[in-house]
């Protein structure tokens, strides 16, 4: 009886963790050991070939795994029949990076053909944007597969805007399982990459919590007026806007955050401390940047025999 109830615990356990979706780092090392450095050395020659290509593969992995998690559902293209996640209002002429991650796909399936999936090549190639521009390195873990499917409307709720305040974005980030430093961390990212003025706009022109001198120089390239210079750009990180570094922070206890939800995680509330923290110490910024990315990484991957691996990432099979 006692052999029998202890076999009886290791099945359970062992469905308990095929349920649970384990990702590894190791997931690809038999079937396909070439995979992560065929991606690093394509994410490598995109970055350097257009250092802004780092923020918009480490965004788009972001945008992927916000909405029902991190299943490449963000890569499907929309059509004349469907909208999806790319029709979405947060990512609708935003989103950049889908050719590039095309050629890596196209790399990876000549190295091993319909095995890794698409979804875990945005992983991959979030964290070897950060390193080609100076940042951290983590062990990205490994075995998710490909959604058949996309919801612009999930991505409307799901995505956190530029002009969020600081509660929402913390119930937005806790309703991942990511906490206030994770929340921070994340938000780091943006030492890299650039925005457009439709998304700075009100933040320019109707906060007070903003530098006066920094917002004026701002808005000689975006108009107060809506739908004049929308598309315009300005730096995320205007010290060192292709540098991945702690500038970030540092630019937010000036009061100098490009965007509404950046400046609000110094502007008095329960972040202020956590973004002190980074701003005065680098390694406790890519600590914790490199352990939210994990978390991130994690949030609801199909595994086993659930969705598929897409011979194309911006179509299903």
């Amino acid at each position: 009886m006692a052999s029998a109830s202890c076999l009886c615990l290791a099945v359970l356990l062992a469905l308990a963790s095929a349920a649970a979706g384990q990702l590894s780092s190791t997931f690809y090392d038999t079937s396909c050991p070439n995979a992560l450095s065929t991606i690093k050395s394509a994410v490598t020659t995109a970055v350097n070939n257009e250092p802004r290509m780092g923020a918009s593969l480490l965004r788009m992995h972001f945008h992927d795994c916000f909405v029902d998690g991190c299943d490449a559902s963000v890569l499907l293209n929309d059509t004349a029949t469907f909208t999806g996640e790319q029709g979405a209002i947060p990512n609708k002429n935003s989103l950049r990076g889908f050719t590039v991650i095309d050629n890596i796909k196209a790399q990876v399936e000549a190295v091993c053909n319909q095995t890794v999936s698409c979804a875990d090549i945005l992983a991959v190639a979030a964290r070897d944007s950060v390193v080609a521009l100076g940042g951290p390195s983590w062990t990205v873990l490994l075995g998710r597969r490909d959604s058949t499917n996309a919801s612009k409307s999930n991505a409307e709720s799901d995505l956190p805007g530029p002009n969020f305040d600081l509660s929402n974005l913390t119930q937005l980030f806790a309703n991942k399982n990511l906490n206030v430093t994770d929340l921070v961390a994340l938000s780091g990212g943006h030492t890299i990459g650039q925005a457009q003025c439709r998304f700075f706009r009100d933040h320019i022109y109707n906060d007070t919590n903003i530098n006066s001198t920094f917002a004026s120089s701002l808005q000689g390239n975006c108009p107060r007026a809506s739908g004049s210079g929308d598309a315009n750009l300005a730096p995320l990180d205007a010290p060192s806007p292709t540098t991945f570094n702690n500038d970030y922070f540092n630019s937010l206890l000036s009061q100098k955050g490009l965007l509404h939800s950046d400046q609000e995680l110094f502007n008095g509330g329960s972040a202020d401390s956590t973004v002190r923290s980074f701003a005065s110490s680098a390694s406790a910024f890519s600590s914790a940047f490199t352990a939210a990315m994990v978390k991130m990484g994690n949030i609801s991957p199909k595994t086993g025999s659930q969705g598929q691996i897409r011979l194309s990432c911006s179509k299903v099979n």
